[in-house]
């Protein structure tokens, strides 16, 4: 026996080196740690710059237009004559066609009367509102008063502030209204040969000059667009799945408009969606959300109308979550799983994720911070098989 020892550990040693040579060589793997972090989940949606309130100014009657010598990007002032139209033939009117007229003047004149109404009645009301709210900062600063109901107090002062501003504006287009039917009257008799001077109701910057050249218009053609580029807001159309999860004062972010990342706050999200059809063809519900600015005005002074914009809404925000990258997951059947490293050998875990982004994703279950997952695992990892961590 002991004649054939030494062929013995021989051959044990060659069938130990063969056995070695044939294994599969462990594959080299890059990995990641499990690890807390804080983690913010946005819904990113395209977007279009848009001013608040763009005035059209168009024509009052039908005439011939005079050149116009404003450009966009014009300033214009509350008032300023922008536009003149002239008869476009001298005629004068019948008496059907004066009677209309006057009808006309008389509607102008009973419009101006119910502005200046709607004028006291916002008077009024932002008079009540300040009042109240004088009374609720009173009692705020005595302690007898909720922080939130004192934000109520200023919220209906301010918003009785934009009544009363909206009822001057809507009070000075009724004028100009009066004053256009009266023109028309004028003109109708032959007694001005001037021409009808078309004013602008607001003060802004002219957007787009509609109708430039000299040319006869009919009554209602659209001639300048008017607006204020400081009063930018942003409008985002998003998936209704997804509008259901923002909600109104939530911050949001404004990027990849050519300038820096701009601070954003939801103000408005629209109660019904309305149905688009996407580039691929399927038909889609959109809901209008609106997004107001904040912060410095000069950051976006390059910002225009009708710009195009990316928007971040946030939804979701964690403090110390628990986090697994989001290339180290794949679905296994109906669950989530990863491959977890240990002993040098990929392991097969389900684990159960709660909210994520495009980087990071919540564990809820599965796992531990600290271990070590697979990222962007290929066909040859399996459960069990023998990897090499890539430094």
């Amino acid at each position: 026996m002991r004649r054939y020892l030494p062929f013995i550990v021989v051959g044990a040693g060659v069938l130990a080196l063969l056995i070695w040579a044939f294994l599969p060589e462990a594959i080299a793997v890059e990995t990641a740690a499990v690890s807390r972090r804080d983690l913010s989940v946005e819904i990113e949606a395209e977007g279009e710059a848009q001013i608040r309130e763009v005035f059209t100014v168009s024509a009052p009657i039908a005439g011939k237009l005079q050149r116009i010598a404003l450009h966009a990007g014009d300033t214009v002032r509350a008032g300023d004559v922008v536009a003149r139209i002239g008869p476009a033939a001298p005629a004068l009117l019948d008496s059907r066609s004066r009677a209309v007229a006057e009808a006309a003047e008389a509607a102008a004149t009973a419009s101006v009367d119910l502005a200046r109404a709607q004028l006291a009645q916002a008077d009024a009301t932002l008079e009540y509102a300040a009042s109240e709210a004088d009374r609720a900062q009173a009692l705020f600063d005595r302690a007898t008063l909720s922080k939130q109901l004192l934000d109520n107090a200023i919220l209906a002062q301010r918003t009785a502030e934009a009544a009363v501003a909206s009822a001057k504006a809507n009070l000075a287009v009724r004028e100009r209204e009066r004053d256009s039917a009266r023109a028309v009257l004028a003109v109708g008799d032959g007694k001005d040969t001037c021409c009808i001077e078309i004013n602008t109701p607001v003060a802004g910057r002219i957007l787009r000059v509609v109708t430039e050249d000299e040319r006869v218009v009919q009554a209602g053609t659209p001639i300048i667009e008017i607006g204020d580029p400081a009063a930018l807001e942003i409008s985002v159309e998003l998936l209704s799945r997804d509008a259901v999860r923002a909600t109104v004062g939530a911050a949001a972010r404004i990027y990849g408009w050519g300038g820096p990342d701009l601070e954003a706050r939801v103000e408005r999200i629209e109660p019904a969606a309305v149905t688009k059809v996407s580039a691929l063809g399927i038909e889609e519900q959109r809901v209008e959300v609106i997004l107001s600015l904040s912060g410095d005005p000069e950051a976006w002074q390059g910002l225009g109308h009708g710009f195009r914009v990316l928007a971040g809404l946030s939804v979701w925000e964690g403090k110390d979550v628990l986090t697994i990258p989001v290339g180290a997951l794949f679905r296994d059947g109906s669950d989530w799983a990863a491959y977890l490293v240990r002993d040098g050998r990929a392991v097969l875990t389900r684990i159960v994720i709660g909210e994520r982004n495009d980087n990071f994703a919540q564990v809820l279950q599965g796992l531990e911070a600290g271990d070590l997952v697979v990222l962007h695992p290929s066909d040859a990892v399996t459960g069990g098989v023998r990897v090499r961590v890539l430094p």
